[in-house]
């Protein structure tokens, strides 16, 4: 009885058979981070790959599905078990991105100083350029418009029974604030105020009055670009 004719079998090479100086930590170790791509970045977190691919395919068809490295920063892990990673990887990616937001509000022991809405769209766009759901925040201010604390009041859509003028400036009563910004993000990246908007930021205007804290500005975050309630007349 003859034997069929054996098939043409070839196995997916797996990174640990590149050749090493190819292979994206050893690489990284070698010549330095920025000589990698993204998709090899984000290789390292991956770790390693699945039956088929390679953590570098993974990392390719997970960027090649995303419209830009800061939506892959803000995947669900749903959405990344879709691409065969486990809890631990998972893990890893999201802290790795988070870190990354987090570099521009931590930028040495002083404060930044606010002194306009532009200064404070620089500081905080980039943050919440791609949440999905609404952040209210208070950021509470010196005499000389210098930074103490950044406080996140809610998160949901901003009506008046969330944005309650006592959690809003608790903190600032609490730290001593001379003044109050307040920013909240648009998703929807349309930054006209609603009808909600300019009733909460009424409201807490005149609750800053009777507390002594003026509110020097709201500030609605949406893409890259923003809506100033100051610069608006709207305070």
């Amino acid at each position: 009885m003859s034997k069929p004719p054996a098939k043409n079998v070839k196995y997916k090479a797996t990174i640990k058979d590149w050749p090493e100086g190819d292979r994206p930590r050893e690489k990284l170790l070698q010549r330095g981070a920025d000589v990698l791509t993204e998709a090899e970045l984000l290789a390292i977190f991956i770790r390693t790959g699945i039956r088929g691919s390679t953590a570098v395919d993974i990392a390719k068809r997970i960027l090649g599905e995303k419209e830009s490295l800061r939506s892959v920063g803000n995947m669900s892990p749903a959405e990344f078990k879709k691409y065969g990673l486990g809890p631990a990887r998972i893990a890893a990616i999201l802290a790795a991105f988070e870190l990354a937001k987090r570099i521009p509000l931590k930028d040495g022991n002083v404060k930044p100083v606010l002194r306009t809405p532009d200064e404070v769209f620089q500081r905080y766009g980039q943050k919440f350029r791609d949440l999905k759901h609404e952040e209210f925040w208070a950021l509470l201010l010196n005499s000389a418009n210098r930074i103490i604390s950044e406080k996140k009041v809610t998160s949901g859509t901003l009506n008046s029974s969330l944005v309650h003028p006592r959690e809003c400036f608790k903190w600032a009563i609490a730290e001593s604030a001379a003044s109050v910004i307040f920013i909240h993000n648009h998703p929807s990246g349309n930054p006209e105020p609603s009808s909600e908007d300019v009733a909460v930021t009424k409201q807490l205007v005149e609750s800053g009055k009777i507390l002594g804290i003026p509110v020097n500005d709201h500030i609605i975050l949406a893409g890259n670009s923003f809506t100033s309630f100051a610069e608006q007349g709207l305070l």
